[in-house]
């Protein structure tokens, strides 16, 4: 197998599980076309305390034409500056962590690379560093100068998309504004027919309030600014049904209607989908000027190092993202 665009992949926490699954997926029998941004010697050190055999090549860059083999992983390198152990992750290793990301980012929007697939983080760990940082998902926004992104996790049965990611419950009001729920439905049809083929995207649309408000007597953001925004939306052109009570959103007949759920907060949709499929989804960056999918777990820290992660989520984030490449 060959690749003249591979992804580019971030093993994510050093300390965490991101490395052994990358070195786990790499001692799989499928090869696949990643290049990993990552400080090789760390990758080497894990792969010896998993017992795992793996060859860590340089990669001569993308005028190169080269093959993907089993056991063999191409790394485009970056120095770690701290001695890494499993299972306690070190907040001067936070600037590693970003340099891997934009190392990934500027080899994308160069056109290097036709993807990028990230390895779970630690974001309290890149806090404690000093550094400012509310997730994958925003980061890669604003070092790709974009204004709005939307995050999707997906799997094989269901597709559910956030109006606000990585905010505090008490926030979250707050940022559901007509802008915002625009823009994210916009984005979100649009990627729905690029990247999954959908001629015409059906989208189930939640309310924010218990009962989608209860005709105003649980909240008025259903009245004031949802269905106004759907209104206007249907009038160009997109099939959207709501706001219907998240309680009822996920049962078998809403969702056999629909192509994609419209949450309105993190909590409200990513457990459901998570309890279908945890392990076996990908998270999905929609309005990038590249291709990112993630896995759907965290850094797992009492497992790095022990053979014990599975590697489901992170062969599913990998093989979708060559699936849904335009």
């Amino acid at each position: 197998m060959s690749a003249t665009r591979p992804l580019a992949i971030t093993p994510g926490e050093p300390a965490g599980i991101g490395p052994d699954l990358l070195l786990q997926l790499t001692a799989s029998h499928s090869p696949r076309p990643l290049v990993a941004i990552a400080d090789p010697c760390l990758l080497e050190a894990r792969a010896n305390q998993l017992g795992l055999t793996v060859n860590l090549r340089e990669w001569p860059g993308p005028e190169a034409t080269v093959a993907f083999r089993p056991g063999q992983l191409w790394v485009q390198p970056v120095s770690c500056p701290h001695p890494v152990t499993p299972g306690q992750p070190d907040p001067a290793n936070a600037g590693y962590l970003l340099n891997t990301l934009d190392r990934a980012v500027d080899g994308c929007l160069r056109g290097d690379f036709c993807g990028l697939v990230t390895g779970p983080l630690h974001k309290g760990v890149i806090n404690d560093a000093g550094i400012p940082f509310s997730g994958h998902t925003e980061y890669l926004a604003a070092r790709s100068n974009v204004a709005s992104v939307v995050m999707m996790l997906a799997c094989h049965t269901l597709r559910v998309a956030l109006v606000t990611t990585h905010l505090p419950l008490s926030a979250v009001a707050s940022q559901i504004t007509v802008e915002r729920l625009t823009t994210t439905l916009r984005i979100l049809d649009s990627a729905l027919r690029r990247h999954f083929a959908l001629m015409a995207p059906r989208i189930l649309v939640c309310g924010l309030n218990p009962h989608a408000g209860e005709a105003g007597h649980l909240g008025h953001e259903e009245l004031t600014i949802i269905t106004p925004v759907l209104e206007q939306l249907r009038h160009e052109g997109l099939h959207l049904t709501g706001p219907v009570p998240a309680d009822t959103a996920f049962v078998p007949a809403s969702l056999e209607a629909h192509d994609a759920v419209l949450a309105m907060y993190h909590d409200q949709g990513l457990p459901v989908l998570k309890h279908r499929c945890f392990g076996q989804a990908a998270n999905i960056t929609l309005g990038l000027p590249f291709l990112r999918t993630s896995v759907d777990h965290g850094t797992a820290l009492p497992l790095a190092a022990t053979g014990r992660a599975s590697i489901t989520s992170l062969a599913y984030a990998v093989d979708q993202a060559l699936v849904l490449l335009p």
